[in-house]
C-alpha cells in the first residue's frame, strides 16, 4: 500500500523530533496521564513517564508505580500534604524514580495520553517546549515533609473518632441488627469466606495460604480488584463485591455472582457498567468501604470463619484512604468479633530457610544413599534378587 508524501513527511518530521529531544539530558518516554492513580497503573508500561493528581500518595499506589516500571512520576498535587506521613513518596524516591510534586496542573490540558515528553530538573517538556516544572523531591525533603505531618496526626485521629460515632449513628441497624443485608444465592452457611482485597502485600500472603484453601476450600469473595487478584493467583471468586471502578471485565464476567456497593440513597454508579455488559447484580446501600459490606454479608449468611487478605486495619492504612468512611473499619471488625483472622502479613510471619535446589539435592543423596545400602549388603542383594525374580515371574505371566 501506498503511503501519501504527507503521511511520510509527518513520520519523518516527529522522528527527527524524538531523536534530537532524547539526545538532551533528562528522562524523555512516553507520558500515561490519568487524574487517578490506581487507573493509570492499569495501563502503564515500564518506561513510561506518569502523571498523576494525587494529594497524599498512599503506599499502594506507589508500590503499583514502582512495579509498572515507571521512569518518572509527575505530580501535579502535594505528594505529602502534611495531613499524615504517607508512605507514597518515600517508596517512589527510595526505588530510584523521578519523583516531581506539585507540578503546574496545565499539564493535564496540554498533554496527550501517549504523548513524548522529557523530564529534567524538575521541568516538563513537550516538544522542546516547556510546559510545566514542579518541586523535585529527594531523600531529604521526603524525610522532612514527614516529619512535619507527623505533627499533625492528632488532628487526625480526632476527626477519625468524630466520622466513627457518626457512623455508629447512622448505620446502627445494618451494624448491630444487620438490616439492609441483601440476599444472595451463594450458600454461605458454616463455610469458611476468604475475602481478599488488593492491599499491602496481598500476592505473598495469598501465596501462603495455599495450603489452607486447598484443604478447606473456603468460599472466596474479591474486593474489587482483589477479584482479579484471585484471578491472577489461578483461583476463581464466587462472590464480587464493590463499586467496580478498579475491577476488570474479565473479573465481571468470570461467573462469579456480583454485589454492587451503592450510597445510602440507593445511587450505584458500578451498577451502569454490570448492565451494559448485560450482567445481573445484587445491590448494597452502605455508607462503609467495600470490604466492610463484604464483611458484614459474609456473617451475616452464616460464615463460621472470615479470612481476610490485604485489607485496612492500622492507622496509616485508614488515613491512606483519604476519606472519611474508613471509620466504618474498625466498628465493622468489632461487629464480626471472633470470626474475623486477617491474614495479612503471614508471609512474613514465617519464611522457610530451606531452599529448593537445598531439598532437592538431600532427596538426591538419600536415594544414593539407600542404593548403596542395598547393593553392598547380603540382606539388600536378597531382596533385589527377590524383587528382580518377582519382576520376571510377572513380566512372563502377562505373556503366558
Amino acid at each position: 500500500m501506498k503511503v501519501p508524501t504527507e503521511e511520510l513527511q509527518r513520520r519523518l518530521t516527529g522522528y527527527l523530533r524524538r531523536r534530537k529531544v532524547s539526545d538532551l539530558p533528562g528522562v524523555t518516554a512516553v507520558a500515561r496521564i490519568d487524574r487517578r492513580t490506581k487507573r493509570l497503573t492499569k495501563r502503564l508500561k515500564p518506561g513510561e513517564i506518569a502523571i498523576i493528581d494525587h494529594v497524599d500518595v498512599d503506599r499502594v499506589s506507589a508500590e503499583a508505580l514502582v512495579a509498572c516500571g515507571a521512569a518518572g512520576v509527575v505530580n501535579v498535587a502535594a505528594g505529602i500534604s502534611g495531613r499524615y506521613p504517607n508512605m507514597g513518596p518515600q517508596i517512589v524516591v527510595e526505588a530510584g524514580v523521578p519523583f516531581v510534586d506539585n507540578a503546574t496542573s496545565e499539564l493535564f490540558e496540554r498533554i496527550r495520553d501517549g504523548d513524548v515528553v522529557r523530564l529534567h530538573e524538575g521541568v516538563i517538556y513537550l516538544d522542546e517546549e516547556m510546559i510545566g516544572k514542579g518541586d523535585v523531591q529527594t531523600a531529604e525533603s521526603v524525610e522532612a515533609a514527614m516529619s512535619e505531618a507527623r505533627a499533625g496526626l492528632t488532628v487526625q485521629i480526632e476527626a477519625f473518632a468524630v466520622n466513627t460515632m457518626e457512623y455508629v449513628r447512622r448505620e446502627s441497624d445494618l451494624l448491630i441488627d444487620g438490616v439492609g443485608v441483601p440476599d444472595i444465592r451463594t450458600p454461605m452457611e458454616g463455610r469458611h469466606v476468604l475475602i481478599v482485597v488488593r492491599g499491602y502485600h496481598y500476592k505473598e500472603d495469598i501465596a501462603v495460604l495455599r495450603p489452607y484453601i486447598r484443604e478447606c476450600r473456603p468460599i472466596m469473595i474479591g474486593v474489587d480488584g482483589g477479584a482479579d487478584a484471585l484471578l491472577e493467583a489461578g483461583y476463581l471468586p464466587d462472590v464480587i463485591v464493590g463499586d467496580f471502578d478498579s475491577v476488570s471485565t474479565k473479573a465481571l464476567t468470570c461467573g462469579a455472582e456480583l454485589v454492587v456497593h451503592a450510597y445510602r440513597d440507593g445511587r450505584a454508579p458500578g451498577l451502569e457498567r454490570v448492565e451494559q455488559l448485560g450482567l445481573n447484580a445484587v445491590v448494597f446501600p452502605a455508607i462503609g468501604t467495600s470490604e466492610d459490606i463484604a464483611m458484614l454479608l459474609a456473617d451475616d449468611k452464616g460464615a463460621e470463619l472470615l479470612v481476610a487478605v490485604g485489607t485496612h486495619w492500622t492507622l496509616e492504612e485508614f488515613l491512606d484512604k483519604g476519606r472519611s468512611g474508613m471509620a466504618s473499619t474498625l466498628l465493622t471488625r468489632l461487629r464480626v468479633g471472633s470470626k474475623l483472622i486477617d491474614a495479612k502479613g503471614v508471609s512474613r510471619l514465617y519464611r522457610s530457610r530451606i531452599s529448593t535446589p537445598s531439598l532437592l539435592l538431600l532427596a538426591a543423596v538419600t536415594l544414593i544413599t539407600m542404593g548403596v545400602a542395598v547393593f553392598s549388603t547380603p540382606v539388600g542383594r536378597i531382596w533385589l534378587d527377590d524383587a528382580w525374580n518377582a519382576f520376571i515371574f510377572w513380566l512372563v505371566g502377562l505373556f503366558s
